[in-house]
């Protein structure tokens, strides 16, 4: 890390850049997108705890596991495969939760796993990339996030399949 404050210091200097004055731009412009976020942030957030605790979530897995189980995906990982689009924090938690339960060996445990390493947090990423540069109509980012979201979920579940089962 000094050697990288070193590297900074040394081509601002070759470059005649301004390094201080060049920060506190940089600093003020981060600060202005922050602001500019935190109305997609809170409301994101509302609507993901309005999600849970109204017990939406927990009815979706309910109704999704009769068609799901015959394919041979776990009920058990459906809160996690609802939850990882929305909040990247929520799905963390839900994951560990079922490597606590199941144990990190086990199959769902790895498919808790894989599930979050090859999905994202795509309401998240909507609201704060595309809320910080001021984009407001992304309904087609939204419908190939979500399928991005499938695909990556049922993959995760063939290949756990194929390499732990």
């Amino acid at each position: 890390m000094p050697l990288l404050f070193l590297v900074i210091a040394l081509v601002g200097w070759i470059r005649r850049v301004k390094l201080y004055e060049a920060f506190v731009q940089g600093a003020e412009q981060g600060f202005v997108t922050a602001v500019r976020i935190i109305p997609y942030l809170v409301g994101m957030m509302t609507a993901i705890s309005v999600f849970r605790a109204s017990g939406a979530m927990d009815l979706c897995a309910r109704l999704l596991a009769p068609v799901l189980q015959p394919l041979g995906i776990p009920a058990e990982v459906l809160p996690l495969a609802l939850m990882r689009p929305l909040s990247g924090g929520a799905a963390l938690g839900v994951a560990a939760d079922l490597i606590r339960t199941y144990g990190p060996d086990s199959f769902l445990g790895r498919l808790a796993s894989v599930m979050q390493g090859s999905t994202d947090t795509t309401f998240y990423v909507l609201s704060v990339y595309f809320g910080s540069v001021g984009i407001t109509r992304y309904r087609y980012a939204v419908a190939l996030g979500l399928t991005a979201d499938v695909v990556s979920f049922l993959a995760a579940v063939v290949i756990c399949r194929q390499v732990f089962a």
